[in-house]
């Protein structure tokens, strides 16, 4: 199994805006840091080799992230033990701080690329239900093979 990550955030003002130039100016070097991270598997991208055009909500100024890694330590690795985390501290200052769960994780079958309607569904029920298998977080885990239950099937709870 892989892992799928999703993350998203509300920008202080539009990709062109000098306030963004900082984020805007780095967004290059940053993927293609994650790119080389071990344990990098895929990530979304349009074609300019970012997902910042790729409007998944109403919103202009909410922007998506969405990878597969190997393992949730790949990803906290490069998360937290890169040089991105120089760019992590600085976030408030390119976006709005969240007033609701901004990522999610869950599993995927190694070879999966995962939709973005699906990925954002995910975050949805992490909103709705907490840490399930479904969609997790950094700090409540949940093991690849724990029962998931599938956003939109009939089932509304996921189990514990």
């Amino acid at each position: 199994m892989h892992l799928a990550q999703l993350n998203v955030g509300r920008l202080r003002a539009p990709m062109e805006d000098p306030l963004i130039d900082d984020f805007r100016e780095n967004l290059e070097p940053v993927n293609a840091l994650a790119e080389a991270s071990p344990g990098f598997v895929w990530r979304l991208q349009d074609e300019a080799g970012d997902a910042t055009g790729i409007k998944v909500f109403d919103d202009d100024l909410e922007i998506v992230n969405l990878t597969v890694w190997e393992s949730v330590e790949a990803l906290a690795d490069f998360v937290y033990r890169t040089g991105h985390t120089a760019f992590l501290r600085r976030r408030r200052e390119w976006f709005e701080a969240p007033s609701q769960p901004i990522l999610c994780l869950w599993w995927v079958p190694e070879g999966t690329i995962p939709a973005i309607d699906d990925a954002v569904v995910r975050l949805e029920h992490l909103r709705a239900h907490g840490p399930t298998p479904t969609a997790f977080t950094f700090r409540h885990r949940f093991d690849p093979g724990e029962e998931t239950v599938v956003p939109g099937d009939d089932r509304d709870v996921c189990p514990a």
